[in-house]
């Protein structure tokens, strides 16, 4: 074969490899039932400036940096001496409404009077039956008063159960501000994580809103990475199970698992890639936000 007849192979040769697929830097396939991705960048899903929520000075700080704390764990204390004595008051006060609520001499007494007096109404208009002379009219108009008067008591004194009752509602909500005023005073963590930095410490001022302490939730973080939308034309990714690789191919390598949590409803229209993250588990706390991995999709 001579030169000239070669040059057609080879310009046929280059085009058919110019014509096969690229494929994404980001993403590679171990396997036809899984996905890779080279690079994700781990890092923190909650991360919380724990704020004071009143006006006080900081008596108390409860932690260290480096503790990890309990969702609902006091962190700190707010001087409530005030507070606490506003709320032993409300509580003595609700009682005292309670015991008043609860209290229905008055009814039984205005019942009893009622039937005392009713009964001698009930005896006065035998009588007359009997012996019409026997009772006078103004004697007869008397009683008939006193038994009306007895049922008016009756109803009186419902209503005035009712009204202390009321009362007594009032007395307990007011107890339970109290006792909110309190609360307010402890600072209190909103998650579980691990607290990485203490802002205000024993015996300065604190205002509503000033950031007292910052916690990081690490026992659960996040894998980023970006993935190439032609691979998911055909594929939901969400909840699917997934390994995270740190340091692949050397002596310190680490495998943690997880599952999709997010895959981004956008494209990039330059690059053709989408936006993918992982919720991955970290319970013993050796994955690091900041860390660079492999992510494999099963």
């Amino acid at each position: 074969m001579n030169a000239t007849s070669t040059i057609p192979v080879l310009f046929t040769i280059v085009s058919l490899c110019l014509q096969q697929p690229l494929i994404a830097a980001d993403d590679k396939s171990t396997d036809s039932s899984e996905l890779q991705i080279d690079s994700v960048l781990v890092s923190l899903i909650e991360e919380v400036e724990v704020p004071a929520r009143e006006v006080g000075q900081l008596n108390t700080i409860k932690v260290k940096e480096g503790m990890t704390v309990e969702k609902g764990a006091v962190l700190a204390q707010i001087e409530d001496s005030e507070a606490m004595l506003l709320l032993q008051q409300a509580k003595l006060e609700y009682e005292m409404a309670q015991l008043k609520a609860t209290n229905d001499v008055d009814l039984r007494f205005a019942r009893k009077a009622y039937e005392v007096a009713n009964a001698e109404l009930q005896r006065a208009e035998d009588s007359i039956k009997k012996y019409p002379k026997s009772i006078s009219k103004t004697e007869l108009d008397r009683l008939k008063l006193t038994a009306e008067k007895s049922e008016l008591e009756i109803e009186q004194a419902s209503e005035e159960r009712k009204t202390t009752q009321l009362e007594a509602s009032l007395k307990r909500n007011a107890e339970q501000i109290a006792n909110l005023a309190v609360q307010r005073r402890k600072v209190v963590s909103p998650i579980k994580g691990m607290v990485v930095q203490i802002m205000i410490r024993d015996g300065e001022w604190v205002r509503p809103g000033d950031t007292v302490l910052r916690i990081l939730r690490l026992d659960r973080l996040r894998a980023e990475g970006l993935i190439n939308a032609s691979r998911l034309q055909e594929q939901d990714l969400m909840n699917h199970p997934v390994t995270l690789i740190v340091n692949p191919g050397t002596k310190q390598v680490m495998e943690f698992q997880g599952k999709i949590s997010f895959v981004s409803p956008e494209i990039n229209p330059v690059n053709n890639q989408t936006r993918v993250w992982a919720e991955i588990e970290n319970p013993d706390l050796k994955l690091k936000p900041g860390m660079r991995a492999s992510l494999i999709i099963k």
